[in-house]
């Protein structure tokens, strides 16, 4: 018989800024459930966030608004519906050129955490 597991609640649940300069909301990140995590994003209009890299997978899911993607120097259109694999260790960041505010979500595998995290960016860039 397999044990059912119990319910949990992500350590953050509330939406903050990141000094990444994005707003988040971790809807699942805990360390109950080190394989995966999930947070939502908020990159304002106008916005470019911080360039980073990550030690663990990262997938986008575009929820509304357009913007760019840029992946280890690559520059791709994405919009709402469009989906995108980030593997560990490529450059990575989001620039919303347009009006209004670009909305995603983040699945990250294993579970994101701070450790997994480099700042690609030069005290010039930030």
């Amino acid at each position: 018989m397999t044990k059912i597991s119990k319910p949990f609640r992500s350590p953050s649940p509330d939406e903050f800024w990141l000094d990444e300069r994005i707003y988040v909301r971790e809807v699942m990140n805990a360390p109950e459930e080190p394989g995966i995590s999930l947070a939502k994003f908020r990159v304002p209009a106008g916005g470019t966030t911080q360039l980073h890299s990550l030690t663990i997978t990262e997938w986008y899911l575009m929820e509304s608004g357009a913007g760019i993607v840029e992946v280890d120097g690559e520059q791709m259109s994405m919009k709402a519906g469009d989906n995108l694999r980030i593997n560990p260790g490529q450059s990575q960041r989001v620039i919303n050129e347009s009006g209004e505010e670009l909305v995603f979500q983040s699945i990250c595998t294993p579970r994101w955490t701070p450790k997994c995290y480099t700042n690609l960016e030069t005290d010039d860039e930030s």
